[in-house]
């Protein structure tokens, strides 16, 4: 891996870390495209290497410091988290069986609307 690869890696982790811990987003709203924009991978190998890189700790010492100020609903978090091993599990299965064109343009689209959400909500 090139010198350059690594410091573009090592930026994507900044700015993925810093949006995740300032707005709660999930790192991988900037890590895929990220990837795939900057260094060329598919979009599978971007998704995938996205959920490896956000297996515990990472987002512990964000959690800390939300929780510290009594910002965090522990039950809720739990609940979703038991939930989302399933959706993981699932989504990955049917994400890797369909062509990355069409991956990529969902994901694009999930985008989009969550942008839309955000920018015209009161």
């Amino acid at each position: 891996m090139s010198v350059t690869t690594i410091l573009v890696l090592l930026l994507i982790g900044v700015a993925a870390g810093f949006a995740s811990g300032f707005v709660g987003v999930g790192g991988g709203i900037i890590i895929v495209p990220a990837l795939v924009f900057f260094l060329g991978y598919t979009q599978h190998m971007a998704q995938g290497t996205s959920l490896a890189l956000m297996l515990p700790p990472i987002g512990a010492l964000g959690f800390y410091n939300y929780y510290k100020s009594g910002n965090t609903n522990i039950t809720a978090a739990l609940i979703i988290a038991a939930a989302f091993v399933a959706g993981a599990y699932f989504g990955s299965k049917i994400s890797i069986s369909m062509d990355q064109r069409l991956v990529k343009k969902i994901f694009g689209a999930v985008m989009m609307l969550a942008a839309a959400k955000l920018l015209f909500s009161k």
